[in-house]
């Protein structure tokens, strides 16, 4: 069901080039598009699969359990015969063939899965062309191909549709499985679902969950900030998700004064605006002058006895991780060649270069990342989850290849975007006037 404009409140959520308009994109123009990728073995007419699989994969975000009972959903409504199956844990359990039916019983209730965070049937951090790494985990035997392992898997379970949900990893990954499948003569296809708190892959303009993320580490640091009172001159060190783009860390930041601005303040006893404020925003799209910064975070520090930044975990770690290098210390890399940035700690990287500069008296370094990947969808997203997941069912019968989203190439338009054009790393665009419109107000430099 998807709701009439009546039914949608005003949104703060914006979308590259501007304020999101949540009921156009919401009830944005659905196509399979001429040029997506069909297998050239399927039937040309509309024909609904005997059998598909669901995997998720990657880090969480608010939309893994919303977009599994979304897809089971559609399927039981639109093609009750198409059997389904989920792969557990991710590509793993497709390499090891663990995988688990869906009953008439999960059909029935598979809706509930909004109502959840996390991933029912779990996730983990495997990338197919990482051999060594394969092998090295089990996954796979000496001398063998994933991919190959992969499709072979597939084959066996009699799948004809693989839908992945996860972010930038799990779709190249996705489309590297794709387009061996194809070359090797497999008629399998896969369509993905774009799952990244960071909102950061081309060419999607709004990827599922970063919406409730956002939302999310508002109302975490809602309560945090309050830790303002504990002692004199505190400073507050807010640390967001987000490896190379600050998307998350300014919506964050953005939805927080939002939410700020509707709360009941008592000037006259210290609950002031400014007090309870953000005094800076700090993101790996833009470099912070230490210096500069320092003498005005230490003038609102005299006049308000607290000081609230937000900064992206992904803030500053080139230089942290050159000098770690440069000092001979091992750095830790996930599987994608990812720095772990759980052992790089860059809050406390920037607490410990202000909190001297500025003379505070105490630094709190809160992380609201896990807090917020790992919450339930929230009603927008959910929205777009429903949205998405009717769309890849469509393209399923079709027997499409590539990754439902809104295109940011074609209006935005919610369509199957060609794994070709799927890569991860999009920064954040700083000219957003949203963006431009909060910093300025908050008093920091560009």
């Amino acid at each position: 069901e998807v709701h009439n404009s009546a039914s949608f409140p005003s949104s703060p959520y914006v979308i590259n080039g501007g304020p999101l308009d949540l009921h156009h994109a919401l009830n944005t123009t659905m196509t399979l598009s001429a040029s997506m990728e069909i297998d050239p073995h399927a039937e040309t007419h509309h024909c609904a699969p005997e059998k598909v699989a669901i995997l998720t994969a990657g880090g969480l975000a608010p939309c893994l359990s919303s977009a599994v009972g979304a897809l089971i959903t559609e399927y039981a409504i639109k093609h009750p015969t198409t059997q389904i199956i989920c792969y557990l844990n991710g590509y793993k359990g497709l390499l090891l063939g663990d995988s688990i039916a869906v009953t008439p019983a999960i059909r029935a209730q598979a809706a509930a899965l909004h109502y959840f965070g996390g991933s029912p049937i779990g996730n983990s951090r495997v990338k197919l062309t990482n051999v060594k790494d394969c092998v090295k985990r089990g996954l796979v035997k000496e001398g063998e191909n994933p991919q190959q392992v992969a499709a072979d898997q597939l084959i066996k379970d009699g799948v004809e549709v693989l839908h992945t949900i996860g972010g930038d990893d799990t779709n190249t990954a996705a489309a590297d499985l794709a387009a061996f499948l194809m070359k090797n003569d497999y008629h399998l296809c896969v369509i993905g679902m774009p799952k990244t708190i960071d909102n950061d892959v081309f060419p999607i303009s709004q990827s599922l969950g970063a919406w409730t993320a956002a939302e999310q580490g508002a109302i975490f640091f809602e309560n945090v900030v309050n830790e303002a009172t504990a002692n004199p001159r505190m400073m507050i060190v807010h640390e967001v998700m987000g490896r190379d783009c600050g998307y998350l860390t300014a919506a964050t930041a953005q939805k927080y004064r939002q939410r700020l601005d509707e709360r009941l303040l008592l000037p006259q006893l210290g609950v002031t605006k400014k007090r309870f404020d953000v005094h800076a925003v700090y993101i790996p799209e833009v470099a912070v002058d230490i210096d500069s910064e320092a003498k005005r975070l230490k003038a609102i520090l005299d006049e308000q006895d607290n000081v609230n930044i937000f900064i992206s975990e992904g803030a500053g770690v080139k230089d942290i991780v050159a000098k770690m290098e440069a000092e001979g210390k091992t750095v830790e890399r996930d599987a994608f060649g990812h720095v772990k940035l759980d052992m790089i700690n860059p809050g406390k990287y920037f607490a410990d270069t202000f909190s001297a500069l500025i003379g505070a008296e105490k630094v709190m370094v809160q992380k609201s990342g896990y807090f917020a990947r790992s919450a339930a969808a929230n009603h927008e997203d959910i929205m777009l989850i429903r949205k998405s997941a009717h769309l890849a069912v469509e393209c399923a019968c079709y027997r499409g290849n590539g990754v439902i989203g809104l295109d940011e190439d074609a209006g935005n338009v919610l369509r199957l975007c060609e794994f070709e054009r799927i890569k991860g790393g999009k920064e954040f665009d700083t000219e957003l006037p949203w963006f431009k419109e909060m910093i300025a107000d908050i008093g920091q430099a560009m």
